[in-house]
Formats: C-alpha cells, sequence, structure tokens
C-alpha cells in the first residue's frame, strides 16, 4: 500500500522522519501531490512543511522542484565541528546528572548492539538511538534541540560511517568508553570520549569521500 496514513504526526515530521531513515536520500526529488498520497494528508500540510523545510536548509531547489538537500565538503565539516563540541557536552551534563536507571539504558543498548555488528543499517539506526540517549540524560532541553538540528543535517549524508569495514566493532569500543566514563561520574572523561568517537566517525566518512 503505497499510502501511509497517521493522524498522529503531521506532514512537517512525517516527511522529516523520511528523510532521517533514508526513505528520501540526498538529491531525491519531493514532489507536493505524491507526498499528500504516500501520507494520506492533504497538499496544504504537505506545501507547508516542503516550505519549513527549505528554510532550515533541509530541502533545496532544483528549477521549480524541491530536492533533498546534499552536503558538500566544507558544510559536512562544519557540520563535524559543531556535532563534536555538542555531543561532547551532552556526555559531560549526562555524566553529571543522568540517573542510575539513564545509566542503566545505555549500557543496554551497548550491550544489545553486539548482535548487530554485522548488520551497518541496524546499527546506524541504534547508534542515533544511543547518541539521542545521552542527550536526553543531560537533562538539558535546550542542548537536546540543538543536537536534533544537528542530527537532522546528518540524515543529509548519502553514506553512514558505520558502514565502513571495521568500524562497527569500533563503534562499540567507543561507545562503552562513553558509558563507563557517564558511569563513573568522569565529566571529563565522559566529554573527551565522546569526542574522540565523534572525530573517529568523521575520520571514517573523509576516507569514504577521498574513495568515492
Amino acid at each position: 500500500m503505497a499510502q501511509v496514513k497517521s493522524t498522529n504526526k503531521d506532514a512537517y515530521t512525517l516527511i522529516l522522519e523520511a528523510i532521517d531513515v533514508g526513505v528520501f536520500k540526498p538529491g531525491d526529488r519531493l514532489v507536493e501531490s505524491d507526498l499528500a498520497e504516500r501520507f494520506g494528508v492533504s497538499r496544504t500540510p504537505i506545501r507547508e512543511a516542503l516550505q519549513r523545510l527549505e528554510t532550515q536548509s533541509l530541502l533545496a531547489r532544483d528549477g521549480r522542484s524541491l530536492i533533498v538537500s546534499s552536503l558538500d565538503h566544507n558544510q559536512m565539516a562544519e557540520l563535524y565541528v559543531v556535532r563534536t563540541e555538542l555531543e561532547g557536552l551532552a556526555a559531560r551534563l549526562a555524566a553529571r546528572h543522568a540517573t542510575n536507571e539513564e545509566v542503566r539504558v545505555l549500557q543496554d543498548m551497548v550491550d544489545a548492539d553486539h548482535k548487530l555488528v554485522d548488520d551497518p543499517s541496524a546499527l546506524a539506526r541504534s547508534n542515533r538511538r544511543f547518541h539521542k540517549q545521552i542527550h536526553l540524560a543531560s537533562h538539558n532541553r535546550y542542548l537536546v534541540q540543538q543536537l536534533d538540528l544537528v542530527h537532522r543535517s546528518m540524515a543529509l549524508m548519502a553514506t553512514t560511517s558505520i558502514a565502513a569495514e571495521g568500524r562497527g566493532t569500533d563503534t562499540l569500543i567507543e561507545h562503552q568508553k562513553i558509558v563507563d566514563a557517564i558511569a563513573a561520574r568522569d565529566e571529563e572523561g565522559a566529554y573527551n570520549a565522546l569526542r574522540d568517537h565523534i572525530s573517529q566517525a568523521f575520520v571514517t566518512r573523509l576516507k569514504q569521500e577521498s574513495d568515492g
């Protein structure tokens, strides 16, 4: 069935989630009428959602059409600079504010992800959930909002760094270091562990870009 009816999510959220999970990829053309049919909503909220996404630079103009944006090298580098600092801050605050239950959830995520090492797509989705949990554990709503914006832009990258050979295993090792530091209430250690993790992911992406 082509139509995806949802009464709980608005058009903006539906399109944004489709971009985030890779249903719509960088360069894909988004047609108002097709989206209205797909999501089972009228064209007016779809039009408003597309305008909003264009304002946020998640969509770009290609003649009279709107396409999912892509990031050039400089944009990707700028995004990683911001992401590294904000993620590091989230880890620092998580080490300070996370409840014992939140730490347990993070550890359970790492433990469960060992089964996904050979499935890059599933591990990438789990990786997003892991980072989101750290954001929430920071207990700072404004930081969470900014990181949500950063991660929306991350969806504009055509591939995931986790898909690189050996990156899945390295990712889990790095995640464990982050969780260990948060559990130990080591704010500086958590900050550095998460910054190092993002830095390694960036290096992997640069190599993917050069190989491409």
